[in-house]
Protein backbone atom coordinates (compact mmCIF):
# COMPACT_ATOMS: atom_id res chain seq x y z
CA UNK A 1 0.00 0.00 0.00
CA UNK A 2 2.03 2.97 -1.03
CA UNK A 3 -0.50 5.45 1.03
CA UNK A 4 1.64 8.71 1.87
CA UNK A 5 -0.02 8.96 5.45
CA UNK A 6 0.26 5.19 6.46
CA UNK A 7 4.12 5.77 6.01
CA UNK A 8 4.41 8.83 7.38
CA UNK A 9 2.50 8.22 10.75
CA UNK A 10 4.25 4.70 11.09
CA UNK A 11 7.72 6.31 10.14
CA UNK A 12 6.75 8.78 13.65
CA UNK A 13 5.41 5.72 15.61
CA UNK A 14 9.12 4.14 15.33
CA UNK A 15 7.14 1.67 13.63
CA UNK A 16 9.41 -1.21 11.23
CA UNK A 17 9.40 -0.10 7.95
CA UNK A 18 9.28 -3.48 6.52
CA UNK A 19 5.86 -4.32 7.36
CA UNK A 20 4.39 -1.72 5.23
CA UNK A 21 4.40 -4.24 2.55
CA UNK A 22 2.22 -6.66 3.88
CA UNK A 23 -0.92 -3.97 3.85
CA UNK A 24 -3.15 -4.24 0.73
CA UNK A 25 -6.34 -2.81 -0.03
CA UNK A 26 -9.00 -4.44 -2.19
CA UNK A 27 -12.52 -2.66 -2.97
CA UNK A 28 -13.47 1.26 -3.08
CA UNK A 29 -13.84 3.89 -0.33
CA UNK A 30 -16.68 5.74 -1.46
CA UNK A 31 -14.98 8.87 -0.29
CA UNK A 32 -14.94 10.60 -3.26
CA UNK A 33 -12.75 14.84 -2.49
CA UNK A 34 -10.93 17.19 -4.05
CA UNK A 35 -8.37 16.29 -0.80
CA UNK A 36 -6.89 13.25 -0.59
CA UNK A 37 -9.38 11.82 2.17
CA UNK A 38 -9.44 8.24 1.04
CA UNK A 39 -5.74 8.31 1.33
CA UNK A 40 -6.41 9.47 5.04
CA UNK A 41 -8.80 7.12 5.61
CA UNK A 42 -7.17 3.78 4.57
CA UNK A 43 -3.94 4.85 5.68
CA UNK A 44 -4.93 6.17 9.26
CA UNK A 45 -6.94 2.69 9.96
CA UNK A 46 -3.79 0.44 7.87
CA UNK A 47 -1.34 2.08 10.61
CA UNK A 48 -4.17 1.12 13.36
CA UNK A 49 -4.63 -2.54 12.60
CA UNK A 50 -0.81 -3.07 11.81
CA UNK A 51 -0.17 -2.02 15.18
CA UNK A 52 -2.54 -4.09 16.39
CA UNK A 53 -1.77 -7.25 14.76
CA UNK A 54 1.97 -6.37 15.64
CA UNK A 55 1.64 -6.24 19.49
CA UNK A 56 -0.24 -9.80 19.47
CA UNK A 57 2.07 -11.02 17.22
CA UNK A 58 4.59 -10.50 20.15
CA UNK A 59 7.78 -10.88 18.86
CA UNK A 60 6.37 -13.38 16.15
CA UNK A 61 6.15 -12.63 12.68
CA UNK A 62 3.56 -9.88 11.83
CA UNK A 63 0.36 -10.98 9.78
CA UNK A 64 -0.43 -9.18 6.51
CA UNK A 65 -3.20 -6.70 6.78
CA UNK A 66 -5.75 -6.75 4.02
CA UNK A 67 -8.38 -3.79 4.11
CA UNK A 68 -11.55 -3.72 2.74
CA UNK A 69 -11.87 -0.23 1.79
CA UNK A 70 -15.58 -0.15 1.45
CA UNK A 71 -15.97 -0.99 5.07
CA UNK A 72 -13.48 1.44 5.33
CA UNK A 73 -15.48 4.51 3.98
CA UNK A 74 -18.25 3.33 6.28
CA UNK A 75 -16.35 3.33 9.40
CA UNK A 76 -15.28 6.66 8.60
CA UNK A 77 -19.30 7.68 8.46
CA UNK A 78 -20.39 5.89 11.05
CA UNK A 79 -22.49 8.57 13.45
CA UNK A 80 -24.85 8.60 10.12
CA UNK A 81 -25.45 4.98 10.20
CA UNK A 82 -26.30 4.12 13.92
CA UNK A 83 -29.91 2.61 14.52
CA UNK A 84 -32.12 1.98 17.91
CA UNK A 85 -34.68 -0.42 17.49
CA UNK A 86 -34.25 -0.50 13.96
CA UNK A 87 -35.01 2.99 13.75
CA UNK A 88 -32.93 5.77 12.67
CA UNK A 89 -31.27 7.30 15.81
CA UNK A 90 -31.82 11.52 15.33
CA UNK A 91 -28.44 12.71 15.12
CA UNK A 92 -27.12 16.13 12.89
CA UNK A 93 -25.80 19.35 13.64
CA UNK A 94 -27.55 22.00 15.93
CA UNK A 95 -29.30 24.87 13.79
CA UNK A 96 -26.19 27.23 14.98
CA UNK A 97 -23.79 24.71 13.84
CA UNK A 98 -23.53 25.75 10.48
CA UNK A 99 -21.32 28.48 8.14
CA UNK A 100 -23.04 31.94 7.86
CA UNK A 101 -21.93 34.50 6.00
CA UNK A 102 -19.88 37.28 7.24
CA UNK A 103 -18.37 41.27 6.20
CA UNK A 104 -15.94 39.81 4.62
CA UNK A 105 -16.52 36.35 4.36
CA UNK A 106 -17.85 33.78 6.32
CA UNK A 107 -17.63 31.96 9.72
CA UNK A 108 -18.44 28.94 11.46
CA UNK A 109 -19.94 28.27 14.25
CA UNK A 110 -20.12 25.23 16.72
CA UNK A 111 -23.06 25.06 19.09
CA UNK A 112 -23.97 21.21 19.80
CA UNK A 113 -23.41 21.45 23.61
CA UNK A 114 -25.74 24.01 25.32
CA UNK A 115 -22.92 25.67 26.81
CA UNK A 116 -21.70 26.50 23.33
CA UNK A 117 -24.38 27.74 22.40
CA UNK A 118 -24.71 30.37 25.31
CA UNK A 119 -21.38 31.29 24.92
CA UNK A 120 -22.43 32.23 20.85
CA UNK A 121 -24.70 33.96 22.18
CA UNK A 122 -23.34 36.03 24.32
CA UNK A 123 -20.96 37.15 21.77
CA UNK A 124 -23.35 37.69 19.15
CA UNK A 125 -26.97 38.53 20.90
CA UNK A 126 -30.01 36.79 20.28
CA UNK A 127 -30.25 36.67 16.44
CA UNK A 128 -26.12 35.29 15.91
CA UNK A 129 -26.47 35.27 12.10
CA UNK A 130 -27.58 39.26 11.71
CA UNK A 131 -24.79 40.16 14.14
CA UNK A 132 -22.61 38.09 11.89
CA UNK A 133 -23.16 40.03 8.72
CA UNK A 134 -22.63 43.27 10.01
CA UNK A 135 -18.79 41.77 11.40
CA UNK A 136 -15.51 40.55 10.04
CA UNK A 137 -15.03 36.77 10.22
CA UNK A 138 -11.59 37.22 12.40
CA UNK A 139 -13.75 39.56 14.81
CA UNK A 140 -16.80 37.06 15.17
CA UNK A 141 -14.22 34.20 15.90
CA UNK A 142 -12.71 36.35 18.15
CA UNK A 143 -15.34 37.37 20.07
CA UNK A 144 -17.06 34.00 20.21
CA UNK A 145 -13.67 32.23 21.52
CA UNK A 146 -13.50 35.17 24.02
CA UNK A 147 -16.85 34.56 25.51
CA UNK A 148 -16.29 30.64 25.99
CA UNK A 149 -17.53 28.94 22.77
CA UNK A 150 -16.34 27.90 19.26
CA UNK A 151 -15.61 29.39 16.07
CA UNK A 152 -13.55 29.74 13.15
CA UNK A 153 -13.46 32.51 10.16
CA UNK A 154 -13.29 30.35 7.21
CA UNK A 155 -9.16 30.47 5.72
CA UNK A 156 -7.84 29.62 2.58
CA UNK A 157 -4.79 27.25 3.22
CA UNK A 158 -2.58 30.24 2.30
CA UNK A 159 -3.81 32.29 4.88
CA UNK A 160 -3.80 29.84 7.61
CA UNK A 161 -0.12 29.16 6.61
CA UNK A 162 0.74 32.70 7.20
CA UNK A 163 -1.05 32.77 10.28
CA UNK A 164 1.20 32.55 13.83
CA UNK A 165 -1.42 29.20 15.10
CA UNK A 166 -0.89 27.43 11.61
CA UNK A 167 2.66 28.30 11.44
CA UNK A 168 3.24 26.57 14.89
CA UNK A 169 0.98 23.36 13.47
CA UNK A 170 2.97 22.91 10.71
CA UNK A 171 6.22 22.69 12.83
CA UNK A 172 4.77 20.24 15.07
CA UNK A 173 5.03 16.41 14.18
CA UNK A 174 2.34 14.64 12.34
CA UNK A 175 2.13 12.15 15.45
CA UNK A 176 4.44 12.66 18.64
CA UNK A 177 4.95 9.40 20.46
CA UNK A 178 8.24 10.11 22.70
CA UNK A 179 10.01 7.96 26.23
CA UNK A 180 9.04 10.37 28.94
CA UNK A 181 10.63 8.58 32.02
CA UNK A 182 12.06 5.08 33.10
CA UNK A 183 10.32 2.52 33.89
CA UNK A 184 10.67 -1.38 33.67
CA UNK A 185 9.78 -3.74 30.82
CA UNK A 186 6.70 -4.89 31.19
CA UNK A 187 4.24 -7.07 28.48
CA UNK A 188 1.05 -5.80 27.79
CA UNK A 189 -1.79 -7.49 26.09
CA UNK A 190 -4.93 -5.84 24.72
CA UNK A 191 -6.89 -8.56 26.71
CA UNK A 192 -8.11 -7.24 29.62
CA UNK A 193 -5.87 -4.05 28.99
CA UNK A 194 -7.34 -1.02 31.58
CA UNK A 195 -7.47 2.20 29.62
CA UNK A 196 -9.23 4.98 31.19
CA UNK A 197 -11.00 7.30 28.62
CA UNK A 198 -11.45 10.53 29.19
CA UNK A 199 -12.44 11.76 25.78
CA UNK A 200 -15.45 13.25 24.02
CA UNK A 201 -17.37 13.68 20.62
CA UNK A 202 -16.08 11.16 18.08
CA UNK A 203 -12.15 11.10 17.45
CA UNK A 204 -11.17 10.21 21.21
CA UNK A 205 -14.15 7.87 21.57
CA UNK A 206 -13.47 6.12 18.42
CA UNK A 207 -10.12 5.23 19.72
CA UNK A 208 -11.02 3.99 23.06
CA UNK A 209 -13.72 1.82 21.03
CA UNK A 210 -11.41 0.34 18.93
CA UNK A 211 -8.82 -0.63 21.92
CA UNK A 212 -12.25 -2.16 23.35
CA UNK A 213 -12.97 -4.26 20.51
CA UNK A 214 -9.64 -5.93 20.77
CA UNK A 215 -10.64 -6.60 24.43
CA UNK A 216 -9.79 -3.90 26.57
CA UNK A 217 -11.29 -3.31 29.53
CA UNK A 218 -12.51 0.80 28.99
CA UNK A 219 -13.79 2.86 31.26
CA UNK A 220 -14.72 6.46 29.83
CA UNK A 221 -15.46 9.30 32.29
CA UNK A 222 -17.59 12.37 32.00
CA UNK A 223 -17.61 15.23 33.91
CA UNK A 224 -21.34 15.10 35.45
CA UNK A 225 -22.08 19.04 34.55
CA UNK A 226 -21.24 18.23 30.95
CA UNK A 227 -22.84 15.35 29.85
CA UNK A 228 -22.43 13.60 26.15
CA UNK A 229 -24.96 13.71 23.71
CA UNK A 230 -27.41 10.88 24.67
CA UNK A 231 -26.61 9.43 20.39
CA UNK A 232 -23.14 10.72 20.15
CA UNK A 233 -22.42 8.51 23.29
CA UNK A 234 -24.50 5.18 22.03
CA UNK A 235 -22.57 5.26 18.66
CA UNK A 236 -19.05 6.42 20.00
CA UNK A 237 -18.90 4.14 23.26
CA UNK A 238 -20.02 0.35 22.11
CA UNK A 239 -17.71 -2.11 24.34
CA UNK A 240 -17.08 0.53 27.21
CA UNK A 241 -18.06 1.30 30.89
CA UNK A 242 -18.99 4.75 31.55
CA UNK A 243 -19.18 6.65 34.86
CA UNK A 244 -19.20 10.22 35.83
CA UNK A 245 -17.23 11.71 37.96
CA UNK A 246 -15.82 15.47 38.97
CA UNK A 247 -11.94 16.01 39.80
CA UNK A 248 -13.10 19.43 41.27
CA UNK A 249 -14.81 17.10 44.35
CA UNK A 250 -12.47 15.76 46.72
CA UNK A 251 -14.39 12.13 46.96
CA UNK A 252 -14.47 12.13 43.21
CA UNK A 253 -10.77 13.05 42.81
CA UNK A 254 -9.61 10.25 45.03
CA UNK A 255 -12.20 7.22 42.58
CA UNK A 256 -10.30 8.68 39.71
CA UNK A 257 -7.12 8.65 41.70
CA UNK A 258 -7.24 4.89 42.65
CA UNK A 259 -8.47 3.83 38.93
CA UNK A 260 -4.85 5.91 37.59
CA UNK A 261 -3.26 4.00 40.08
CA UNK A 262 -4.12 0.75 38.21
CA UNK A 263 -4.62 1.42 34.99
CA UNK A 264 -2.40 0.57 32.04
CA UNK A 265 -3.44 3.71 29.42
CA UNK A 266 -4.89 6.66 29.84
CA UNK A 267 -6.59 8.39 26.94
CA UNK A 268 -7.76 12.06 27.49
CA UNK A 269 -8.82 14.90 24.81
CA UNK A 270 -7.92 17.94 26.87
CA UNK A 271 -6.40 21.12 25.78
CA UNK A 272 -2.68 21.10 26.65
CA UNK A 273 -2.59 22.88 30.32
CA UNK A 274 -6.04 21.92 31.31
CA UNK A 275 -5.50 19.02 33.55
CA UNK A 276 -2.54 20.75 35.17
CA UNK A 277 -4.95 22.12 37.70
CA UNK A 278 -6.11 18.51 39.17
CA UNK A 279 -2.28 17.26 39.65
CA UNK A 280 -2.56 15.64 35.95
CA UNK A 281 0.05 17.29 33.44
CA UNK A 282 2.16 15.38 31.81
CA UNK A 283 5.40 15.50 34.18
CA UNK A 284 3.17 14.54 37.01
CA UNK A 285 2.00 11.90 35.51
CA UNK A 286 5.32 10.63 34.63
CA UNK A 287 6.70 10.68 38.05
CA UNK A 288 3.64 9.32 39.76
CA UNK A 289 2.45 6.59 37.42
CA UNK A 290 5.99 5.20 35.95
CA UNK A 291 5.05 2.98 32.97
CA UNK A 292 1.23 4.55 32.33
CA UNK A 293 1.12 5.34 28.86
CA UNK A 294 -0.61 9.09 27.63
CA UNK A 295 -1.72 9.60 24.60
CA UNK A 296 -3.82 12.82 23.84
CA UNK A 297 -5.87 14.83 21.55
CA UNK A 298 -5.93 18.28 21.06
CA UNK A 299 -7.93 20.54 18.19
CA UNK A 300 -5.08 22.92 17.60
CA UNK A 301 -1.79 21.22 18.79
CA UNK A 302 0.00 21.40 21.87
CA UNK A 303 2.47 24.94 20.79
CA UNK A 304 1.40 27.92 19.67
CA UNK A 305 -0.94 31.07 20.40
CA UNK A 306 -4.10 29.09 19.75
CA UNK A 307 -2.88 25.29 21.49
CA UNK A 308 -5.20 26.05 24.48
CA UNK A 309 -8.37 27.08 22.13
CA UNK A 310 -11.28 24.90 21.91
CA UNK A 311 -12.20 23.05 18.42
CA UNK A 312 -14.33 20.32 16.82
CA UNK A 313 -13.57 18.75 13.42
CA UNK A 314 -15.94 20.76 11.37
CA UNK A 315 -13.86 23.93 12.96
CA UNK A 316 -10.85 23.12 12.24
CA UNK A 317 -11.68 21.84 8.86
CA UNK A 318 -13.18 25.74 8.53
CA UNK A 319 -9.96 27.73 10.04
CA UNK A 320 -7.22 25.67 8.70
CA UNK A 321 -8.26 25.84 4.85
CA UNK A 322 -10.59 22.81 4.20
CA UNK A 323 -13.56 24.48 3.73
CA UNK A 324 -12.30 26.67 1.24
CA UNK A 325 -10.49 24.04 -0.88
CA UNK A 326 -14.01 22.13 -0.90
CA UNK A 327 -15.25 25.04 -1.92
CA UNK A 328 -18.80 25.53 -4.34
CA UNK A 329 -19.08 27.08 -7.65
CA UNK A 330 -20.84 30.11 -6.12
CA UNK A 331 -17.87 30.30 -3.15
CA UNK A 332 -19.94 29.13 -0.48
CA UNK A 333 -17.60 26.90 1.93
CA UNK A 334 -17.45 22.75 1.32
CA UNK A 335 -16.98 20.27 3.73
CA UNK A 336 -15.47 16.51 3.58
CA UNK A 337 -17.62 13.82 2.13
CA UNK A 338 -16.95 11.97 6.13
CA UNK A 339 -15.73 13.74 9.90
CA UNK A 340 -12.26 12.50 8.55
CA UNK A 341 -9.99 14.50 10.50
CA UNK A 342 -12.03 13.04 13.74
CA UNK A 343 -12.13 9.52 12.36
CA UNK A 344 -8.53 9.44 11.01
CA UNK A 345 -7.40 10.72 14.38
CA UNK A 346 -9.39 8.39 16.08
CA UNK A 347 -7.55 5.53 14.45
CA UNK A 348 -3.99 7.18 14.61
CA UNK A 349 -4.64 7.73 17.83
CA UNK A 350 -5.55 3.83 18.56
CA UNK A 351 -2.25 2.73 16.58
CA UNK A 352 0.00 5.42 19.03
CA UNK A 353 -1.19 3.52 22.37
CA UNK A 354 -0.51 0.29 20.65
CA UNK A 355 2.83 1.41 19.34
CA UNK A 356 3.56 2.83 22.70
CA UNK A 357 2.54 -0.41 23.98
CA UNK A 358 5.08 -2.34 21.76
CA UNK A 359 8.01 -0.10 22.63
CA UNK A 360 7.35 -0.72 26.60
CA UNK A 361 7.40 -4.44 26.08
CA UNK A 362 10.67 -4.38 24.21
CA UNK A 363 12.39 -1.16 25.89
CA UNK A 364 10.53 -0.34 28.99
CA UNK A 365 9.97 3.61 29.87
CA UNK A 366 7.16 5.61 30.22
CA UNK A 367 5.61 6.71 27.05
CA UNK A 368 3.89 9.54 25.93
CA UNK A 369 1.61 10.80 22.94
CA UNK A 370 -0.40 13.13 20.79
CA UNK A 371 -1.65 13.53 17.83
CA UNK A 372 -4.00 17.52 17.42
CA UNK A 373 -6.91 17.81 14.25
CA UNK A 374 -5.27 20.65 12.90
CA UNK A 375 -1.84 18.83 12.07
CA UNK A 376 -4.20 15.52 10.08
CA UNK A 377 -5.96 18.83 8.67
CA UNK A 378 -2.21 20.00 7.08
CA UNK A 379 -1.18 16.87 5.80
CA UNK A 380 -4.13 16.74 3.99
CA UNK A 381 -4.03 20.10 2.55
CA UNK A 382 -0.47 19.28 1.62
CA UNK A 383 -0.48 15.78 0.20
CA UNK A 384 -0.74 15.27 -3.68
CA UNK A 385 -4.24 15.64 -4.33
CA UNK A 386 -6.14 13.14 -5.99
CA UNK A 387 -8.43 13.61 -9.88
CA UNK A 388 -11.35 15.43 -9.71
CA UNK A 389 -13.36 11.95 -9.47
CA UNK A 390 -16.64 13.73 -9.15
CA UNK A 391 -19.34 14.02 -6.60
CA UNK A 392 -18.64 11.95 -3.29
CA UNK A 393 -20.75 8.74 -3.06
CA UNK A 394 -24.39 8.84 -1.32
CA UNK A 395 -24.57 6.92 1.54
CA UNK A 396 -24.67 3.26 0.70
CA UNK A 397 -26.12 0.49 2.40
CA UNK A 398 -23.98 -0.27 5.70
CA UNK A 399 -26.05 -3.53 6.54
CA UNK A 400 -23.60 -5.73 5.53
CA UNK A 401 -20.84 -4.17 8.06
CA UNK A 402 -23.43 -3.77 11.23
CA UNK A 403 -23.76 -5.56 14.15
CA UNK A 404 -26.37 -5.37 16.67
CA UNK A 405 -25.39 -4.95 20.28
CA UNK A 406 -27.99 -4.79 23.55
CA UNK A 407 -28.00 -1.40 24.71
CA UNK A 408 -30.10 0.45 28.22
CA UNK A 409 -31.41 2.30 24.94
CA UNK A 410 -32.93 -0.61 22.95
CA UNK A 411 -30.74 -2.64 20.69
CA UNK A 412 -28.18 -0.64 18.73
CA UNK A 413 -27.40 -1.47 15.33
CA UNK A 414 -23.39 -0.06 15.03
CA UNK A 415 -20.97 -0.36 12.16
CA UNK A 416 -18.67 -2.58 13.38
CA UNK A 417 -15.08 -2.55 13.98
CA UNK A 418 -12.79 -3.26 11.31
CA UNK A 419 -10.26 -6.27 11.35
CA UNK A 420 -11.25 -6.27 15.08
CA UNK A 421 -14.11 -8.88 16.69
CA UNK A 422 -17.15 -7.31 17.23
CA UNK A 423 -18.36 -5.50 20.51
CA UNK A 424 -20.67 -7.63 22.97
CA UNK A 425 -22.54 -5.00 24.57
CA UNK A 426 -23.36 -0.99 24.00
CA UNK A 427 -21.71 1.28 26.79
CA UNK A 428 -22.49 -0.15 29.88
CA UNK A 429 -23.04 2.63 32.87
CA UNK A 430 -22.11 2.03 36.35
CA UNK A 431 -22.47 4.15 39.31
CA UNK A 432 -19.21 5.63 40.58
CA UNK A 433 -18.58 4.11 43.54
CA UNK A 434 -19.08 0.60 41.21
CA UNK A 435 -16.38 1.78 39.03
CA UNK A 436 -13.34 -0.31 39.43
CA UNK A 437 -11.44 -2.56 36.87
CA UNK A 438 -12.19 -6.29 36.13
CA UNK A 439 -9.58 -9.27 36.78
CA UNK A 440 -7.00 -9.52 34.18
Amino acid sequence: MGSGLLQRAWADLGGDPDLLRSVGVHGEHGLSSRLPVGELALGAVAAQVLAARELAAEGRPVPPVELDARHVGIAFRSERFLQIDRRPAPAGFAPLSRFWPSADGWVRLHANYPHHRQAALRALGEDPPAAIRRRASADVEGAVVSAGGVAAAVRTFQQWSEHPAGVAVAAQPLLDLARVAPAPARAHRLQGLRVLDLTRVIAGPEATRILAAHGADVLRIDGPHLPEDPTTLLESSPGKRCTQLDLAVARDRRLFEQLLADADVLVHGYRPGALAPFGLASEVLAERYPGLVVVSLSAWGTHGPWAARRGFDSIVQAGTGIAAATAGPDGTPGVLPAQALDHGAGHLLAATVMRALTKVRQQGGTWHGHLSLARLAHWLLTAPRPPDDGAPEADPRPDPYCVELPSSAGVLAVVRPIAAPPWRHGPQSVAPERASWGSR
